[in-house]
Order: structure tokens, then sequence, then C-alpha cells
């Protein structure tokens, strides 16, 4: 009979479906009511050099349920997405790269070099995008960041100055 249910539920096609839809249509965007109390939380941004692992989905679960508690609740809510470079690690996952071809960053130079941090992170950090959007995760992604944005890096250098 063709009415009859499957053995057993498989989300993957109905998620991969309708989380493209509910993105698009704002339902994560950040609420804009002026008389609504606010609630926001900012992912603490996983680094580009790996995939997500259990503690990143727990985190994640956390948040998610209560930045989606807060906007059923009618608040203007805010959960705000990053990535992270990484320092160390990232530059150690570049340097390789470039070790592999022959050549390393003090031959490349300054900028070539933080060109190829950026080339990894558009190739990574987008791994780890999707893997967040896999999960469901309601995060507000017309606003997300990199921290090695240059708005960022301003702040950062700025409040180091100022210590």
């Amino acid at each position: 009979m063709q009415n009859e249910l499957a053995k057993s539920f498989e989300p993957a096609q109905i998620e991969a479906r309708w989380y493209p839809i509910w993105e698009k249509r704002g339902y994560f965007a950040a609420g804009t009511n002026p008389d609504a109390p606010s609630f926001s939380i900012q992912l603490p941004p996983p680094n580009i050099t790996g995939i997500l692992h259990m503690g990143h989905a727990f985190n994640q679960t956390v948040m998610d349920s209560l930045t989606r508690y807060y906007r059923m609740k009618g608040y203007n809510t805010l959960w705000l997405p990053g990535t992270d470079h990484a320092g160390i690690a990232t530059q150690i996952v570049v340097e390789r790269q470039l070790q592999s071809e022959g050549t390393d960053r003090r031959e490349i130079g300054r900028e070539a070099f933080i060109q190829r941090i950026w080339d990894w992170q558009k190739f990574s950090g987008g791994t780890i995008l999707n893997q967040m959007r896999r999960l469901g995760d309601s995060l507000d992604w017309d606003r997300l960041y990199f921290t090695m944005d240059s708005k960022l890096s301003r702040v950062v250098k700025d409040t180091f100055v100022q210590l």
C-alpha cells in the first residue's frame, strides 16, 4: 500500500529540503521589534583547521535550544555565527601546504601568506559552516564573521594597545 509509513524515520532528505527554506525566509534573522526584549548568544567560533566534534554539537544544541526558546517567547533573538582563524594551528596547516609545493612563507612573503590563509578559510571554513547547518543551528547567517576580518582585527589590536 502506498500510504504506509517507512519502518524507520530517515530525516536527512527532509532536513536537506527545509533548512534552506527556513534560512531563505529569514527565520533565523535577529528580531527588530523595538518593544520586545532582546536575547543574544555569540557562538564561540570553531577553528577553521578542523571539523566539528561532539563537544561542538553538544554546545550548539544547548545554544540553539535557548535561542529558539526565546524566539518563541517573542524576544528579538540573535545567535551570532563565526569561525576562528586559529592562529598557530592554521599557520602550521598552510605552511605544510607550502612545503608540499616546495616553498615556504618567507619565500612567498607576508601578503601572499595571508592570502593563503584566507584561501584556506574559504575551503575549510565552509565545511564547518555546512556541518552547523546540518545540525539545524538557527544562526543569523547574514551576520557571519571570521576572526581575521579587518574590522574584528582592528578591535583586537586596539584592545591590546589599551592594555
